[in-house]
């Protein structure tokens, strides 16, 4: 039994009731600080030079705190915590039966748990001060200042999502890279912007990031788009005949955008300490959802075609040189 009961490491069963003693706090906080750092002049003459001021002044402390309420706080929030522990386990049994619902079990259960919170933690403030019109306007001027902070990012994309709606860098539908992320633009929104990127993961990108980085868009809007592939042939092979066979195999594959021009640069270049001529591809692909497939179809008869003909990768050659008299 002792093992059955002994507690599993989940960082969602770890928090327990931390976000309520936060949020208590920092109500502690708000009504208390403020009551010191704002203590009025006329407060400190009647104190007698500072000393009888502090005393005054947690003396208002103490006559705010409903010292029964703060007993009947702690008793809510262990109430709180047992009943998200239950709501927790019940979701996890649910999910183990309905294996089909339970991403929507867990978005209820995180609404009601979020729910919870805020609940509790009004409850508690409710309970444990006696809150007059000075309380109140303290606790007001702070929940503003902090909304203030929590929504400066929030804005800060709204205004953003407004300029990519009229500068337009990219559209739904482009294949666009970001920060090391490369997919299509599936969604546009007032606060970010989702990628689905090649591996099928949906990246959610706030607006104001585009604002300052760099936005690379492959199609800007068209179906087509430029496919870039690098070919490395050795120094003593036939060149002109592995330039025929990369320009043919892109030209004749089924995903290729032959309105637009196909072309094959060749430049020497120095790969993997080995002096290599590179082949490099520059074609467009009929519709940017084919690129990989291009891609592949390209690589694949190119491979093929190299080997058909023994051209062969670079390598290492050594050379003699004749005597010098």
């Amino acid at each position: 039994m002792l093992a059955r009961v002994s507690p599993r490491l989940d960082p969602h069963r770890a928090r327990g009731p931390a976000p309520l003693l936060a949020a208590l706090s920092a109500a502690l906080v708000c009504c208390l600080v403020p009551r010191l750092a704002f203590a009025s002049p006329e407060e400190d003459l009647l104190g007698g030079g500072g000393g009888g001021a502090d005393v005054e002044n947690i003396g208002q402390i103490t006559s705010m705190i409903r010292w029964s309420g703060v007993l009947t706080s702690v008793v809510v929030i262990a109430g709180a915590w047992v009943l998200i522990r239950f709501v927790r386990d019940l979701v996890e049994r649910l999910s183990q039966q309905f294996a089909n619902r339970r991403l929507l079990l867990n978005k209820v259960a995180t609404i009601f748990q979020f729910f919870v919170y805020v609940s509790t933690a009004a409850t508690c403030v409710l309970l444990s001060f006696r809150l007059d019109a000075g309380v109140l306007k303290v606790i007001g001027g702070t929940v503003a200042v902090s909304v203030g902070f929590a929504v400066k990012d929030l804005v800060a994309s709204f205004i953003a999502g407004i300029m990519i709606m009229i500068d337009r860098p990219f559209q739904v539908g482009d294949r666009i890279n970001f920060g090391g992320q490369y997919g299509d633009v599936t969604a546009i929104g007032l606060r970010s912007v989702r990628v689905q990127t090649l591996d099928d993961n949906t990246v959610t990108i706030p607006n104001n990031k585009f604002i300052n980085d760099v936005t690379s868009n492959g199609n800007y809007g068209a179906l087509d788009m430029q496919v870039v592939m690098d070919f490395h042939v050795g120094v003593d092979q036939d060149i002109t005949k592995a330039r025929g066979i990369v320009n043919e195999a892109a030209i004749t594959s089924r995903y290729v955008y032959l309105p637009k021009p196909c072309v094959v640069l060749v430049s020497q270049v120095i790969v993997e300490n080995y002096v290599a001529v590179r082949l490099r591809l520059k074609s467009y692909v009929l519709d940017t959802k084919y690129e990989k497939a291009f891609e592949t179809d390209v690589n694949l008869r190119v491979l093929g075609a190299f080997r058909e003909h023994a051209i062969s990768p670079p390598a290492v050659l050594h050379r003699q040189l004749d005597s010098v008299a």
